[in-house]
């Protein structure tokens, strides 16, 4: 699990990918409060939302709210893969942990602005998952090129190929209690 001043530079790097992703797709500090996610590490995690292939998962949650008529919504949930984070860390000296945070949380947030977008199903089949998959690679790296962020390049260009970043096949649906 991320130790105390891990969970420091996390957050730093989830505050550094909203405001990225955010600009990117020109969404403004209002509607991402209509953006329903969380970003949770693995301290936080259930069994199931526990991965060993993958730096973070998505899973989507559906809800309802309470003594209400509204619709059912849906909430994502990033799960960090710590151990995957941290080994990608220790394996390579040149990989750094908030350049890399700010990667995969990206990453996960363009994903899950593309579903609220509904410019992606949540639901795909394997293959338009796949291709997915590489659209939001590629759209990544663009959010990320321009930023100005000691090692970031390097982990721009060791995660280059979109087949090394997790895949949407391991992705779950839940229902919220």
């Amino acid at each position: 699990m991320f130790s105390p001043a891990e969970i420091q530079v996390i957050s730093q790097a989830v505050e550094i990918a909203e405001d990225v992703t955010a600009n990117y797709f020109k969404i403004s500090t209002a509607q991402w409060k209509h953006v329903r996610y969380d970003i949770r590490t693995l301290a936080e995690l259930s069994p199931d939302e526990i991965a060993d292939y993958a730096f973070a998962q998505i899973i989507r949650y559906s809800g309802k709210p309470d003594l209400s008529r509204q619709r059912h919504y849906d909430y994502f949930k990033i799960c960090l893969q710590d151990q995957n984070i941290i080994a990608a860390v220790e394996r390579d000296q040149g990989v750094k942990l908030l350049p890399l945070g700010v990667y995969v949380v990206t990453h996960e947030l363009v994903h899950i602005v593309r579903f609220c977008k509904f410019l992606q199903r949540f639901d795909a089949e394997p293959l338009e998952r796949q291709q997915e998959e590489m659209r939001v690679h590629e759209i990544t790296q663009g959010v990320l090129g321009s930023l100005r962020l000691p090692q970031l390049n390097y982990v721009l260009e060791v995660y280059g190929d979109y087949q090394f970043m997790e895949q949407l096949k391991d992705h779950k649906l839940a229902t919220l209690a």
